[in-house]
């Protein structure tokens, strides 16, 4: 399908919707194939683990005894990757709640 896209002119304050030339086209269709949308899902699931695993760090200095709700928690982060291998399970990571914005997949659900 293609694209279109809108061209103000401030001068004349005239729009117009034109078509996408041939290499805004190509470079649409490239950035929107399912290889990379899926790899950018997976970037942001990497992301939001890390950024899980960095709060509860401080559970894996020497002075503190972590529980073992919480070992589990880290590691199922840590398996993440390997668990989840598809954009549908991606998506279903990245799910959000409408009001409140929190992600609702349970392996984000601290212990």
């Amino acid at each position: 399908m293609v694209q279109k896209k809108n061209i103000y002119n401030a001068l004349t304050g005239e729009a117009t919707v034109v078509d996408y030339t041939a290499e805004e086209q190509a470079s649409y269709d490239d950035y929107n194939s399912t290889e990379k949308v899926t790899a950018r899902k997976l970037e942001q699931v990497k992301e939001l683990r890390l950024e899980k695993l960095i709060e509860t760090d401080f559970y894996a200095l020497g002075d503190v005894t972590m529980s073992d709700a919480m070992k589990t928690y880290r590691q199922n982060l840590r398996d993440i990757p390997a668990n989840y291998v598809d954009e549908a399970a991606y998506d279903l990571l990245l799910t959000r709640d409408p009001d409140t914005k929190e992600l609702t997949h349970s392996v984000w659900s601290k212990p």
